[in-house]
């Protein structure tokens, strides 16, 4: 088929004015008919027209791997290399989950990502009072050297690119995972990785924080200075809307609130002195995937447009690099039912399908069973098949952007660029990231959000399969995974005897060296690796630091 082009602009109006009579009469006539009652909008509200023509979209994107990347970081995308597949995993003790990820690598897997479990998150040891009753139950403890290096036993840290998700104390558990590095061998400036690391959206959303909001932003620019010099294939950080999505925001609202934290550390490492160049390339981005196929793939369209023109136009950065988003994403937790869990298993098929036509460099598909338990060796492996499905037999990846040009991606990638670009001037007017954490604000609108999208559900406006519709009484239940006190036991057993193994006068010195560091506002990064090698324990270091800063206490917003 021969498409005309215009050649001027006497023959465009006129071709406007074509296709603009053509629609209204095309609307005439077909909005007459019988349409479904139905909501015909996006799972975030955003309405959705009958039909998209040309009229709804600006001019056509570059070509994939070209400024400003809506169509893909690189040219080829996965006809060149296929997304990483990094399934999140961890429970019980650190043999326990050495050993499922043993399981996931020889089952194909390309990347791992350690879930820590709840007593780690916020930077407790196992054997802190605080911890009884949730060592190992939503991941794995992790509360020295000790057990990092038995984490990784037989799994050679400079041949496989490893992520974790933790944000109050990122920096102590990234010097551990330094530390275990250097005792298997390996050269650290070969390690390939991510740390979350992303403590605004922790104020905003997810809430496990140690230290108050100027001590953590200093620490993680301490972060992107030091792996600038000694880990330069480690990302420093991963700027995460997952968290704030299933908090409960919309799509608009987790592409804006996560490029304004973004935003708001390139401009911290700025104040601190460093080059935008010199730490820009190592920042990550990860994204929730939720279930409205094509407004998913517009978001990370769009995040890719406005990281790439603010980076530049904004703050100066000059190698292309800098410009590049790159991003991990994850699968829906918060989409998963508990009702009909086998259903689960489509859900994630089609939300991992809009992550790869939206572009990710890794991907993590949740289990069925997810909102029951931890998965089961059955449950991750049906997850994992599940991308390998999408890899090799589905053809998405022959082809880079191949959703591109469609009208209704690109009208939807224009209108979610324009509601992140009134969100940050919103943010601005407040006085910026850390003044609307201050007062509130991201808090609420999220809260919002979550409950009109929970009122549409209950009174069946967002049909959800097997919730509230398609329901079944004789529903059978499934075997789940079940983390016993026997975990908390074996990991305790084992602090006492690091505890008695180690020197604990080299133990004080180094805590004192730390102390030291945190006062007299220095980089805090090498004495915290010191700490790190002389098997002072998670809650030691935290503690330190906590004498220095204090702890953040949350204002009561609501």
């Amino acid at each position: 088929m021969t498409v005309h082009v215009p050649d001027d602009t006497t023959d465009q109006a006129a071709e406007i004015t074509r296709l603009r009579a053509e629609l209204e009469s095309w609307k005439a006539a077909a909005l007459g008919t019988r349409q479904r009652a139905a909501d015909f909008s996006t799972i975030s509200g955003l309405p959705i027209e009958p039909v998209y023509t040309a009229l709804d979209t600006g001019a056509p994107a570059p070509l994939p791997g070209n400024y400003p990347y809506t169509r893909g970081i690189h040219p080829t995308m996965y006809r060149g290399r296929l997304w990483t597949m990094r399934q999140f995993a961890g429970f019980g003790t650190a043999e326990d989950t050495n050993a499922r990820y043993k399981f996931l690598l020889e089952r194909g897997q390309t990347g791992l990502s350690v879930a820590f479990d709840f007593p780690t998150l916020m930077g407790y040891d196992a054997d802190h009072p605080r911890s009884e009753g949730e060592v190992g139950k939503c991941g794995v403890a992790i509360s020295s050297l000790a057990d990092m290096e038995t984490l990784f036993d037989g799994i050679p840290l400079d041949k496989v690119s490893v992520s974790m998700t933790i944000n109050g104390p990122a920096a102590i558990l990234f010097c551990f995972f330094v530390a275990a590095a250097e005792r298997q061998g390996v050269d650290i400036a070969a390690l390939q990785g991510t740390i979350q690391n992303d403590i605004l959206k922790e104020f905003v959303a997810q809430h496990a924080w140690i230290y108050p909001v100027e001590p953590s932003l200093k620490i993680i620019v301490d972060l992107f200075e030091w792996t600038s010099t000694h880990t330069p294939n480690w990302n420093s950080i991963s700027i995460s809307g997952y968290h704030i999505r299933e908090a409960g925001s919309t799509a608009a609202q987790e592409l804006a609130f996560t490029l304004v934290n973004g935003f708001t550390y390139v401009e911290r490492g700025i104040a601190r002195g460093l080059d935008v160049d010199q730490f820009a390339p190592r920042l990550s981005f990860f994204w929730d995937v939720h279930n409205d196929f094509f407004e998913e793939i517009a978001k990370m369209r769009a995040a890719r447009r406005i990281w790439a023109r603010h980076l530049r136009e904004r703050y100066g950065a000059t190698d292309e690099r800098s410009l590049k988003m790159r991003f991990h994403c994850q699968t829906a937790g918060v989409s998963l039912t508990a009702q009909q869990p086998l259903n689960n298993v489509a859900r994630v098929a089609y939300q991992a399908m809009a992550a790869v036509l939206g572009g990710t460099q890794s991907l993590h598909t949740n289990a069925y069973d997810e909102t029951l338990a931890l998965p089961t060796e059955h449950s991750v492996r049906v997850a994992l098949r599940t991308q390998q499905i999408l890899a090799h037999e589905t053809g998405v990846a022959h082809s880079a952007d191949p959703l591109g040009g469609s009208y209704l991606v690109e009208a939807l990638t224009d209108r979610l660029e324009e509601e992140a670009e009134a969100i940050f001037a919103e943010v601005e007017a407040m006085g910026g990231t850390v003044a609307a954490i201050e007062a509130g604000w991201f808090q609420r609108e999220i809260a919002q959000s979550a409950a009109r999208f929970q009122a549409e559900v209950e009174t069946g406006g967002k049909v959800v399969v097997g919730l509230n519709a398609f329901v079944e009484d004789d529903e059978q239940p499934i075997d789940i995974l079940r983390i016993d006190e026997s975990a908390e036991v074996e990991q305790r057993r084992r602090m006492v005897a690091m505890r008695a193994s180690r020197d604990e006068s080299l133990v004080a010195s180094r805590l004192a060296a730390l102390e030291a560091a945190g006062r007299d506002d220095r980089n805090i990064i090498p004495a915290m690796l010191d700490c790190a090698r002389a098997y002072c324990t998670l809650y030691e270091i935290r503690h330190v630091l906590e004498e220095v800063w204090g702890a953040y206490r949350e204002p009561v917003f609501f």
